[in-house]
């Protein structure tokens, strides 16, 4: 039991809440011109929308995260003169 105590650190979080946020996915390895930095999204649909989507993404030969960015850059293009 006692080795169980001595791995708390697993999920702990750094105290500063904005690094916490900004800091990148390990595992994150993209090398496209804009994603230097990536953030996750997290959405709740219906399962039926869920299906939709997954099945939109099949038939356009695209992965659902790489059509789900399209259609977010296309609907929410940066401000003017923004980066």
């Amino acid at each position: 039991m006692s080795d169980r105590a001595q791995r708390r650190g697993f999920a702990s979080r750094p105290g500063d809440a904005e690094s916490w946020i900004k800091a990148p996915d390990a595992a994150l390895t993209r090398t496209t011109e804009n994603a230097a930095f990536t953030a996750r999204l997290t959405i709740d649909v219906t399962p039926d929308m869920r299906g939709r989507i997954k099945v939109a993404a099949f038939s356009r030969g695209v992965t659902v995260a790489e059509m789900l960015r399209e259609l977010f850059a296309r609907e929410f293009p940066p401000a003017f003169g923004a980066d």
